[in-house]
């Protein structure tokens, strides 16, 4: 029993200990243990020897003051933070996440200097050495340097953190960047120039070191991630300047060096300067996307194709320049008032096009201050010189006297008029009655002729149905013709063949017997010759021949009429006339009984007769001659 009240006696002071020993080593030994993810936040109640107390003006105690300390304690054992002169807070690492940014204002330290609105930094291990910060004269209030993603022991007592999102520039945006701090802008001018070493703002007190100026700033950034303090910068993304194909942007630029002017003596309406000077840019942007603050540098869009504009109450192109043009009325001669649509096209250089902005600042004062009075003044005075009829029915030469007019009035201006045209011509009504009533009449009577055409016409087609309709026979007849007229020409044809080629043979024929006959007259000429040389000899020869006879005959004559007797002879000599010429004065043939030397007197006529037919039929022949009444047979 007395052991276990001895045991009792020791267990229970020992339990109790067990038990309370953090109360007991932090009240009598002054542990204070600090986790590995805490610091210990010091606050010192009161201190135990001399009169220290803070600066006027300090909040934050380096220097064993009473009051809040700037050293923290870090994860940890420490020993002689006695409870009654220590008050220790945990307090969480602070972390800065992804995406974020760790802004810095400090609640004690050094007064800024005059005209800033940011502490300079410091060498004070990213604030997590609240001392060394207060020691190497950290200022308060915000802090130029920040915080970047990660984990921090941070003396909350001295520095508060505010965790903003990081900047984040888009894709075909630019970053319109305006400084809270730096030196004053110079007078006159409307953005700090441009200075290097500040790394797209991100480092600022390299920029303000770097003499960067507070206010807007000329530079701008790009698409991308940035690390910007917000209270050193505002940053406005706007769009990038787009040029589309076939424009050019005019740059007129509000900061830069002062140029010296491009544009020579003759232009008189404004500088033209190299780039990067202050005035209208020589070299305008070319179609695409560009950086351009537009703060800083306006962009005149040009068209550099052609423009059409509309003189027309119910017509605008896509460019709406011409979306304050009208129906130009005018008044003729004859004084009747009328209204005509006009479309002009025009072209703008791209060399030119900064000369055309220097002069008119933009395209729509271009279009108001010269097209719109030249073009309206001119058809107008036009109008005035001729008639309604006349001005209708010239319309092409007008439209030619214009293009030539404006071109003249806009080359002045650096701009090429292409061409003008005339479109809609709303002559009067009364007079557009009168047109109309004409041309109805001209009309009727035309439609008459017509009318009358067709029935002419009609007929006509009732009498080509009807040939139609003897159409085949008509083409049977045609063909037969067709065939005998190819048979006619080509029997013609080998009829000219035939002719032709007896033609030639006649020639040659001819020529041949020109040639014989030539050589057969040559021959009887010469035997001409001798025949009438020999008939010379023979006619001599014969006439004394004949000559000889006939004083043979008359001899003869002579005796026989001696002898027989003049009548005799003559009887005799009738009688050989009359045989001469075929007259019989006796029968070929006489029959009598016998004759003197008792013969047969028919056998003998019969023999007689037969000889007589032969002696006859020689006597046809021509090889002989017989003298009937010679053979006569007497009895």
């Amino acid at each position: 029993m007395n052991n276990l009240m001895v045991y009792l006696l020791w267990a229970v002071p020992v339990l109790i200990i067990l038990v309370m020993y953090k109360f007991v080593l932090r009240v009598f030994f002054g542990m204070v243990i600090v986790p590995d993810d805490r610091i210990g936040l010091v606050v010192k109640k009161y201190t135990l020897s001399g009169a220290k107390r803070l600066p006027d003006g300090r909040i934050i105690a380096i220097d064993g003051e009473a009051g809040m300390q700037a050293k923290a304690l870090a994860p940890g054992l420490y020993w002689r933070m006695w409870p009654w002169q220590y008050s220790i807070t945990m307090a969480p690492f602070t972390i800065i996440e992804q995406n974020k940014l760790g802004l810095v204002k400090a609640k004690d330290g050094a007064s800024f200097d005059t005209g800033r609105v940011l502490g300079k930094p410091v060498d004070c291990d990213k604030f997590q050495d609240a001392i060394a910060f207060l020691n190497n004269n950290g200022q308060k209030g915000p802090q130029a340097a920040f915080l970047t993603p990660g984990s921090y022991r941070i003396n909350t007592f001295l520095f508060e953190i505010e965790m903003v999102p990081i900047t984040q520039i888009h894709e075909n945006k630019v970053g319109i960047i305006t400084t809270l701090d730096g030196e004053p802008l110079e007078k006159g001018e409307i953005a700090g120039n441009s200075v290097a070493g500040h790394k797209n703002y991100q480092d600022p007190i390299a920029f303000i070191n770097a003499g960067g100026r507070k206010g807007l700033q000329e530079d701008v950034i790009l698409a991308g991630t940035y690390y910007l303090n917000p209270w050193f910068v505002l940053v406005e993304q706007v769009d990038m300047i787009y040029i589309p194909i076939g424009y050019v942007g005019v740059v007129n630029s509000f900061v830069g060096p002062e140029g010296k002017d491009t544009s020579g003596d003759s232009f008189k309406h404004g500088n033209i300067v190299k780039r990067n000077e202050k005035g209208v840019w020589d070299q305008p942007l070319d179609p695409g996307k560009h950086p351009v603050n537009i703060y800083t540098h306006a962009v005149e869009v040009v068209p550099t194709t052609n423009i059409v504009l509309n003189w027309a109450d119910s017509r605008t192109e896509a460019h709406e320049l011409d979306k304050n043009l009208c129906t130009i009325t005018v008044r003729s001669s004859d004084g009747f008032t009328f209204n005509l649509d006009v479309s002009q096209i025009i072209h703008i250089p791209r060399n030119e096009a900064p000369k055309v902005i220097a002069r008119f600042g933009n395209m729509k004062n271009l279009v108001s201050q010269v097209l719109e009075p030249t073009i309206a003044n001119y058809f107008r005075n036009s109008a005035q010189k001729s008639d309604v009829i006349e001005f209708l029915a010239n319309r092409i030469q007008r439209q030619d006297d214009a293009k030539m007019h404006i071109s003249k009035v806009l080359n002045d201006y650096n701009v090429v008029g292409v061409d003008t045209l005339i479109g809609d011509i709303v002559p009067p009504a009364a007079l557009m009655k009168t047109l109309t009533d004409r041309k109805i009449a001209e009309q009727e009577k035309v439609t008459y002729e017509i009318q009358r055409h067709a029935q002419i016409e009609r007929k006509e087609f009732e009498s080509a149905k009807a040939g139609a309709d003897m159409q085949p026979e008509v083409v049977k007849s045609t063909r037969q013709v067709e065939i005998n007229t190819q048979m006619a020409a080509s029997k013609v044809a080998a009829s000219r063949g035939e002719a032709e080629a007896k033609t030639i043979n006649a020639k040659a024929d001819a020529e041949v017997r020109i040639t014989i006959a030539k050589a057969d007259a040559e021959s009887k000429t010469v035997n001409a010759k001798a025949d009438a040389n020999a008939t010379e000899v023979n006619g001599i020869a014969e006439a004394a021949k004949i000559k000889a006879i006939g004083l043979s005959e008359a001899e003869v004559t002579k005796q026989k009429t001696e002898a027989m007797g003049t009548e005799q002879y003559a009887i005799v000599r009738v009688a050989e006339a009359l045989a001469s010429h075929g007259i019989k004065l006796v029968p070929d043939i006489l029959v009598s009984g016998k004759d003197g030397n008792g013969g047969s007197g028919i056998i003998d006529a019969l023999i007689g007769s037969e000889m007589f037919k032969k002696l006859q039929t020689a006597n046809e022949n021509g090889t002989t001659k017989l003298i009937s009444g010679e053979n006569t047979v007497n009895e």
